[in-house]
């Protein structure tokens, strides 16, 4: 893993990335979230356009070593990652952050 490159997708309007929650319950807040990331530029940028074609002009993708992904991870407080296997259905495999 250290070895790839990943491509996040990253809000142009307030440089959030963009993450998967999960809410145990109604009442619990929501927790940081796991990072999304993708293969490849062309995969990220099918996920936008797939899933929220009308807003993904306001989101930009953006490359990052797999060498800096445990730092960024917990710069920003992540819970894990979710690896997009596949961006049409979505299929997102998720791994926690030891």
């Amino acid at each position: 893993m250290l070895s790839q490159i990943f491509y996040l997708v990253r809000s142009r309007a307030d440089g959030q990335y963009l993450v998967a929650r999960t809410q145990p319950n109604a009442d619990a807040p929501p927790n940081p979230g796991y990072l999304l990331m993708f293969k490849e530029h062309a995969d990220a940028l099918s996920y936008l356009n797939t899933h929220g074609g009308e807003v993904a002009h306001r989101f930009s993708v953006e490359s990052l070593p797999g060498t800096q992904l445990k730092a960024l991870i917990k710069r920003w407080g992540f819970i894990g990652v979710g690896m997009v296997q596949d961006p049409l259905i979505p299929q997102i495999e998720f791994l926690l952050q030891d």
